[in-house]
């Protein structure tokens, strides 16, 4: 798997900047608005790195970047509103940045060519787990402080394994686990499990880095993009917002399997 330098691309390797920018920003702007609205916008950015046609491991690092950078905004103003248990918040940025570091570098492991064929069949596999999960608990269940606290570590660092390795859908995995396995509040579990998010995604971003896999200005217009949609998202007042998400996820999936099937026959490289 060949390095892709800190500062110096291999160009060779990729897609041009701008046709890489005019495919992934929009989507990840969309990408945004779903996860403020319902979660899972991921499982949109990441498949917009795909579609352009960048490798997957750089794809991967990269999308962590947009991804950490464009929710900074949401868990900020969750943090100020006393959606956390800032308690709870240590292990879950703790075991969730262990954990995250320990995924990518398993990613790492896998050959890119390899490592795309897995992403495209995870792909529609978690995109049905998140789309199908039942409503959460919105009070919290009785429990003594240690073993919460145990169970928000043990969770925060399966799903950062998760996150590293692969990343889209492991925000409302954490928020499933928070409320079902540890017992926490909706609204505690959802200020944590931002900040476990941003946490974890910031271990995967250097744990890439370091091994040469960022491409680190789209990542960063990427993510002023993924602001903007988190911005415009957390701000919707429609009735019953969540109805854009499932086309939205399928549609770009579909995108996804379009190019991938061009590629399979020889029309596109």
């Amino acid at each position: 798997m060949p390095a892709v330098p800190w500062f110096g691309m291999d160009w060779s390797t990729l897609p041009s900047l701008w046709s890489t920018l005019a495919v992934v920003c929009p989507l990840v702007l969309v990408g945004g608005m779903v996860d403020a609205v319902a979660g899972g916008g991921g499982l949109i950015t990441l498949p917009s790195y795909l579609i352009a046609g960048v490798p997957a491991h750089l794809a991967i690092a990269t999308n962590q970047l947009s991804a950490a950078i464009g929710s900074t905004a949401s868990t900020v103003r969750l943090w100020r509103n006393g959606f956390a248990n800032a308690r709870l918040a240590v292990p879950a940025a703790l075991f969730g940045f262990l954990g995250s570091v320990g995924g990518a570098r398993i990613a790492l492991l896998v050959p890119d060519a390899i490592f795309r064929d897995v992403l495209i069949v995870l792909l529609p596999i978690v995109a049905a787990v998140v789309l199908r999960r039942k409503s959460l608990a919105a009070k919290e269940r009785p429990m003594p402080r240690g073993r919460r606290w145990a169970l928000v570590a043990a969770c925060s660092l399966a799903c950062g394994l998760y996150n590293g390795f692969y990343g889209p859908g492991s925000g409302t995995f954490t928020l499933l686990a928070f409320t079902a396995v540890a017992g926490m509040a909706l609204g505690d579990a959802s200020g944590d499990m931002k900040i476990w998010n941003l946490s974890a995604n910031v271990a995967s971003v250097v744990t890439f880095a370091l091994h040469g896999q960022m491409w680190w200005l789209v990542g960063a217009v990427a993510g002023a993009f993924g602001m903007v949609g988190h911005y415009i998202g957390a701000g919707m007042v429609i009735r019953d917002g969540t109805r854009i998400v499932r086309p939205v996820i399928v549609g770009v999936l579909a995108m996804l399997f379009v190019r991938t099937g061009l590629e399979l026959a020889g029309v596109i490289a």
